[in-house]
């Protein structure tokens, strides 16, 4: 059960911001989570690696973007909860929307969300009462309108975007899993898109291979349990809007 990258142990959140050293690059910074025995790991720490989404990304030919976050999921950064989802979902998205007819110059708006995905902190779901994961997703929507804070109907679609993926989120519910939240998001953004944009990208609903790595587990409330869609195959599913 993955827990601290250090020792294993369980993870424990502050309500007040303390100065914290990293185990593994000793910087210092103010922060709210550490495990039990007191290790802390930075974002930048955390999300060692992640710069390898480029590559994966820029190669895909799926417009699925369940299918290439799932991708993702399997290469050696990525853990079981961390900010590297905030990233994730919003360059699983931009690479399905591309993929799928979207107008899009990819390289630059992978860049974009790089950038802007990891400005987001480990925690946000908990302090901010926003997900990453939904905030990646409205972080894609911003991108791929190109909207500033000045734009007219690209500003309103980008917060649009962000309050259906943090509706989707939270109506599942607690404690946190950054897989499940990244799936919620994504597949809040594909319906959106088909509406507002008219660019369809695959709508597939997987089924969790991670629950076994997560100690809070929400099992069957969780929609992508495999033992709620045991009816289903192991990987994903298609499933008709209604």
């Amino acid at each position: 059960m993955e827990e601290c990258l250090i020792c294993k142990a369980p993870l424990e959140y502050l309500t007040h911001d303390q100065v914290m050293e990293c185990a593994i690059c000793h910087k210092q910074e103010l922060s709210k989570a550490r495990c039990v025995k007191g290790h802390y790991v930075c974002s930048d720490c955390h999300t060692q690696g992640m710069d390898s989404i480029f590559g994966l990304c820029l190669s895909e030919t799926s417009a699925n973007p369940v299918a290439i976050v799932q991708r993702m999921m399997a290469l050696p950064f990525c853990h079981m909860h961390g900010p590297e989802h905030h990233v994730m979902v919003g360059a699983a998205l931009l690479t399905a929307y591309k993929n799928a007819g979207g107008q899009l110059a990819l390289e630059p708006a992978l860049r974009e969300i790089y950038s802007r995905g990891k400005a987001v902190p480990g925690g946000a779901c908990g302090f901010w009462g926003a997900c990453g994961a939904g905030i990646s997703a409205g972080q894609f929507l911003a991108i791929a309108t190109q909207s500033t804070p000045l734009a007219g109907e690209p500003w309103g679609l980008s917060n649009q975007m962000t309050a259906r993926a943090l509706d989707s989120i939270g109506k599942v519910g607690g404690p946190r899993c950054c897989k499940r939240d990244s799936f919620l998001a994504i597949l809040a953004a594909v319906d959106f898109v088909q509406a507002h944009l008219g660019v369809e990208m695959e709508h597939t609903v997987p089924i969790c291979s991670h629950s076994n790595r997560n100690n809070q587990c929400i099992g069957g409330r969780c929609p992508f349990s495999s033992a709620r869609n045991s009816n289903y195959p192991p990987l994903s599913v298609k499933l008709k809007r209604l």
